[in-house]
């Protein structure tokens, strides 16, 4: 689904809003150290990791589609970023869910859950 492209490519462009117009109002992450319930705490999440991550690359690998119906698609992936912190070259990847529905006739990330690799 396309949807999930665009959610990466709004994400690498490290400008938030652009991530927003994505988001469901009720969106909630899950991320290894930290739960964010409120677009200003995803937010905060986002920024503060393309703050520590300099020139962050995001990519979606092994996409595999759990369902896709009318109103709502979840999907899991292999993530993967690469960047520099404090000017090293740095990459690392893990396990994603991506929750998405159809929210007024456009889809939006409901939930999103990023674990370690095991």
């Amino acid at each position: 689904m396309e949807i999930l492209n665009t959610y990466i490519a709004a994400t690498n462009t490290h400008d938030f809003e652009q991530v927003r117009k994505v988001l469901h109002n009720n969106a909630v992450y899950f991320f290894s150290d930290q739960t964010c319930t409120t677009h200003q705490e995803i937010q905060n999440y986002f920024e503060n990791a393309w703050t520590v991550v300099k020139d962050e690359n995001y990519e979606a690998r092994n996409v595999h589609w759990l369902h896709q119906g009318e109103d709502s698609a979840t999907c899991i992936y292999t993530y993967f970023y690469e960047g520099y912190v404090n000017g090293e070259y740095v990459n690392g990847e893990g396990r994603a869910t991506n929750v998405f529905v159809k929210n007024e006739g456009d889809w939006k990330l409901i939930h999103e859950h990023l674990s370690n690799q095991l």
